[in-house]
């Protein structure tokens, strides 16, 4: 399983930030290789993406999310991965930082997850998410419920 971390300092509030990144359904416009997510319950989350030239599917449940500080998510079918986003507020706007744990599946993403194809997907996803929110200046909206352990409240 590869490990990454990376992070980015975006120029609008915390709240923001994090509101934007609960818009899951838009990730497309800003991922590379995300065809499409489809959320089917404040905790449940069906994506569809090209991995390693492969059009790959997995279901993902939120694990934990807490209002402009935390989402934390891990697949429960599908493409392995699990991962952490967390929101700092810093003068002048935001930082996020991504934890991300992926299992290559096959010799194509093996070769690729250690020529470091994921880790500069990872950093280029955030670069186009500065972009966007920066670009836009308010978030398309907002889920402010909190998960926990799972189960929202």
């Amino acid at each position: 399983m590869s490990r990454i971390h990376e992070s980015i300092d975006v120029d609008v509030p915390v709240s923001t930030a994090y509101n934007q990144w609960t818009q899951f359904e838009e990730f497309p416009r800003f991922m590379d290789g995300v065809e499409r997510v489809v959320q089917r319950s404040d905790t449940t989350l069906e994506w569809t993406a090209e991995v390693g030239g492969r059009t790959k599917t997995w279901t993902a449940r939120i694990t934990r999310q807490e209002p402009d500080r935390v989402v934390a998510w891990t697949a429960v079918e599908g493409a392995a991965n699990a991962g952490t986003v967390t929101f700092h507020p810093r003068e002048g706007g935001t930082r996020i930082e991504l934890d991300l744990d992926v299992e290559p599946d096959g010799p194509m993403e093996t070769a690729g997850d250690a020529l470091g194809f994921v880790e500069r997907r990872a950093k280029g996803d955030l670069e186009r998410f500065k972009s966007f929110i920066e670009s836009r200046g308010v978030e398309t909206g907002a889920w402010r419920g909190t998960v926990d352990a799972g189960r929202t409240r």
